[in-house]
């Protein structure tokens, strides 16, 4: 129970840290978000040089999703930088806001901020196709786009980082009044939150189709001790091996302890990304990074 509320309330801080965050106009392109809410456009380090050119060794431009509560500015703090620092032309965005929060609106219209995203990333870069990388419900809302919308053809791969693919029966529960938090520690209610839990109407349309869509490889890295989409095991996807790798940072870096939150910012994980982006199909799955900082 102390791992639970600890985790609850990490999520929070973070969530805290982007609202503290100064409010500039919305980027060109996002009209949807701006309809919402007057967002928090910060980008994080390394990300959103409009003029960067995909190079041979690098062809596909990284989008990066961030999770429920949180903003691309706090969410892709360290990985932004170490993508850029590895040649890739990296962009990220804010999506969602409901009640001013970012990443809590109904999913599949956050999925179509992401599709409209997307298209002006291609249209920038010149790129067919874009790598996505995303975080918790950022690692599971661009399978909508893929899936239902129509946007596969314009993915090469979604590397998904602790998703909540199947949803979670963890700190998200159901409540007389909506969805809130595990134990009332927050009496919140949000679109997306409804969405994410596992059996809900969203959930269920989102995977009818199943877990995947052909054309795009798929790479899931979860860590055991995720106490916000549980069980841990409901964030792998299931298909073809030659186009989906689940992870599990354990089975490699036993002694790793991240969690939910934390997972995003853990070096290993950054290792695990820059493998699948460079790997033609998912990440090797026999690949042993470095368990050290």
């Amino acid at each position: 129970m102390q791992r639970r509320i600890f985790s609850g309330l990490a999520a929070l801080c973070l969530a805290a840290a982007a609202l503290t965050a100064p409010a500039i106009a919305p980027s060109p392109g996002n009209t949807a978000q701006a309809e919402t809410t007057a967002p928090l456009n910060i980008s994080p380090s390394g990300a959103n040089d409009w003029g960067c050119t995909p190079d041979a060794e690098h062809p596909y431009p990284v989008v990066l999703v961030h999770g429920t509560f949180v903003t691309m500015d706090v969410n892709w703090i360290t990985l932004s930088p170490k993508l850029q620092r590895n040649g890739y032309c990296v962009f990220a965005f804010n999506y969602g806001f409901q009640n001013g929060i970012s990443g809590s609106a109904h999913v599949p219209d956050s999925a179509a901020q992401l599709s409209d995203f997307v298209d002006r990333v291609r249209q920038a870069t010149g790129a067919k196709k874009v790598d996505l990388v995303g975080h918790s419900q950022g690692g599971m809302m661009p399978r909508w786009y893929m899936g239902h919308m129509g946007g596969a053809k314009y993915v090469n791969e979604l590397v998904a980082i602790a998703p909540s693919s199947h949803g979670t029966q963890g700190i998200l529960v159901q409540s007389p009044t909506g969805v809130t938090l595990a134990g009332n520690y927050v009496g919140y209610v949000c679109d997306a939150c409804a969405d994410q839990v596992a059996g809900s109407k969203f959930l269920t349309e989102l995977n009818s189709i199943g877990d995947t869509v052909p054309g795009v490889d798929y790479t899931v890295i979860s860590t055991k001790y995720d106490e916000v989409v549980m069980p841990y095991k409901s964030q792998a996807l299931q298909g073809d091996s030659a186009h989906v790798t689940n992870v599990v940072l354990q089975d490699k870096c036993p002694l790793d302890i991240s969690a939910h939150a934390s997972v995003a910012i853990d070096p290993v994980v950054h290792r695990w990304v820059l493998n699948a982006l460079a790997t033609d199909g998912p990440a090797d799955p026999s690949y042993r990074p470095s368990c050290y900082s």
